[in-house]
């Protein structure tokens, strides 16, 4: 069994809040919120939203940490917990499987040809641009880590569907891949000019 060793003081926190200490709760929200807020934008673009799924996992995370046993890191388990908070939240109120028309990306990007590198921001405006179900496929196999069976799983979906999604994903990311392309290529030709 493998055990990561924690601070004290973390430890202390998370006994602490097993006990209900509200200001242990405190602490440990002020600590993890910020990269679980993150987590939670990956899913959801309007910030309220993000905000309400942020509180939301957070209040379950607190009722439920009893369950963490001490295996694995503890900002792995919360953020598990917020993932799947995100999850039940775009279930109930979002149109997760609303599929759009994509044209096929008639040639592979030239991502050298951007700039050599995306940033972070800008590769994340695109994927928040993605439809809600390509999204969420994309954001737990890309960046979460999952495979298709427990994608499958956590969404009530086939795991031909969870693929399906992840390559509509791909195509469309692709297809705004190329459209940055040719803006910079006409910035570039008007700037020759």
């Amino acid at each position: 069994m493998l055990q990561i060793k924690r601070s004290k003081s973390e430890e202390g926190l998370i006994a602490a809040c097993r006990k209900g200490d509200s200001k242990a709760q405190r602490d440990i929200y002020n600590k993890y919120s910020p990269a679980m807020f993150a987590v939670c934008g990956r899913y959801v673009i309007e910030l309220q939203e993000a905000e309400d799924i942020l509180i939301c996992g957070f209040t379950k995370a607190f009722q439920k940490i009893d369950q963490f046993k001490g295996e694995g890191s503890f900002e792995g388990w919360v953020r598990r917990t917020i993932v799947n908070e995100a999850l039940t939240y775009i279930r109930r109120n979002k149109s997760m499987y609303l599929e759009v028309e994509i044209d096929k990306a008639g040639r592979e990007p030239d991502y050298q040809q951007l700039n050599n590198q995306l940033e972070v921001e800008d590769l994340q405006k695109m994927i928040d641009q993605l439809p809600t179900g390509y999204k969420t496929v994309f954001n737990l196999y890309a960046i979460e880590g999952f495979s298709h069976k427990e994608i499958a799983g956590k969404l009530g979906i086939s795991e031909n569907t969870s693929k399906s999604q992840l390559s509509r994903a791909r195509v469309y990311l692709q297809k705004l891949l190329l459209e940055l392309e040719r803006c910079e290529m006409d910035n570039l030709m008007s700037n020759e000019w």
